[in-house]
């Protein structure tokens, strides 16, 4: 099936802001550096960004799947402040080991299984070919290899121990970086550069 447009896929905890296991309370939500910034581009060049995230601290009891919502109102809001923001969130409550019934559940949505990929492409009308998934887990490249992606490793969160994890060529990995910004700036002028050539 072919989708209109391509967009820019995030992982959301130690991508976009500050890895803080299992993140349960808006108010210690805090950016990394330059990632407002970074998304904020990808908004001036038309590029839908949307982010996909594991969140399993609900099927583990450590919060409500209310919460979820609680803290992505928060994001809008400090990306907003900095004239950014995030087109769509989908994300996975599920374990397979949950306590429980409800969210013991091995699903197609969870991180690297590509389902989220899957569903916001068929709701946005977009090409996974022409996308890039970026994060700082391997679940993260995962999940962007198995939908036809492009994938970028940033080093921020675990990025680190990630890319100590990964052999000198990864299938779909057309780059690693520090952080974000970089990250999407490098991909943004790769695919300038492809549709002046497409010209």
């Amino acid at each position: 099936m072919s989708y209109a447009c391509g967009a820019l896929f995030l992982d959301r905890d130690g991508t976009i802001n500050i890895e803080r296991e299992y993140l349960a309370d808006p108010a210690q939500l805090e950016l990394l550096p330059g990632a407002a910034e970074a998304i904020a581009a990808a908004n001036r060049a038309h590029v839908p960004v949307i982010v996909v995230t594991n969140q399993s601290g609900v099927a583990r009891g450590m919060f409500p799947e209310s919460r979820i919502a609680e803290i992505h109102r928060r994001l809008d809001q400090l990306l907003a402040e900095q004239g950014a923001s995030i087109d769509a969130y989908y994300y996975c409550p599920h374990h397979p080991k949950s306590a429980s019934a409800v969210y013991r559940v091995d699903c197609e949505c969870r991180k690297p299984r590509a389902g989220m990929l899957y569903a916001a492409a068929s709701q946005h009308g977009l090409d996974l070919q022409e996308s890039v998934m970026i994060g700082d887990k391997p679940s993260d490249l995962g999940i962007g290899r198995f939908a036809g992606c492009q994938t970028i490793l940033v080093r921020t969160g675990y990025g680190h121990e990630t890319e100590q994890q990964l052999p000198a060529a990864v299938p779909s990995l057309i780059g690693r970086f520090d952080s974000l910004l970089p990250a999407v700036e490098f991909w943004l002028h790769a695919r300038s550069d492809k549709a002046r050539s497409a010209a």
